[in-house]
């Protein structure tokens, strides 16, 4: 029994960042805060890609998140493919960083970040609104990408704290 829950265990953590992934994509979980009259809201999802393809890709592979995105597109009522190129656009950013990065360092990784979402976010806008007609409100769009970066350090945190929790049941056996 003991056998049987450490395996449990070491099979939940190995696959925490695509569980998360799909939970975020199929519930379309946004997390809002209201702070006088005006939301404050951020993109979970973009972290949780951004982090684990610059840490651990093995962990997510590009195909699963490019099928998250189509997934994300149907609840969210998107056009099809929006959340996905945003999504494949982001890993293609952090597989850039990680390939020429040679000793991690959470600020370089921030900054990196900020571009990205910057980067992810015009394009979001750009072919919302010119190809699909599409009304969005651009002021939302960028306080939500800039509480995104606010939150990035912390989430980094607790998902390094999970990846190292991760490799030490990997060292045990």
């Amino acid at each position: 029994m003991v056998r049987n829950n450490k395996t449990l265990f070491k099979t939940f953590f190995q696959n925490f960042p695509l569980l998360l992934l799909f939970f975020l994509a199929f519930t379309g979980f946004d997390f809002s805060f209201f702070f006088n009259e005006s939301n404050f809201s951020f993109n979970l999802i973009y972290l949780v890609i951004f982090y684990w393809i610059l840490k651990k890709p093995e962990a997510l592979g590009y195909g699963l998140i490019f099928f998250a995105g189509i997934i994300n597109d149907i609840v969210q009522n998107l056009p099809i493919g929006i959340s996905s190129i945003n999504y494949l656009l982001l890993c293609a950013i952090a597989s850039f960083v990680r390939t020429r990065t040679l000793l991690p360092n959470l600020l370089y990784d921030w900054v990196i970040f900020f571009i990205a979402i910057i980067i992810v976010s015009s394009i979001n806008y750009t072919i919302l609104i010119i190809i699909f007609d599409s009304p969005i409100r651009y002021g939302t769009l960028m306080s939500s990408s800039f509480i995104t970066f606010l939150i990035y350090p912390v989430f980094s945190k607790i998902f390094n704290q999970i990846y190292l929790l991760n490799l030490s049941q990997e060292n045990v056996e």
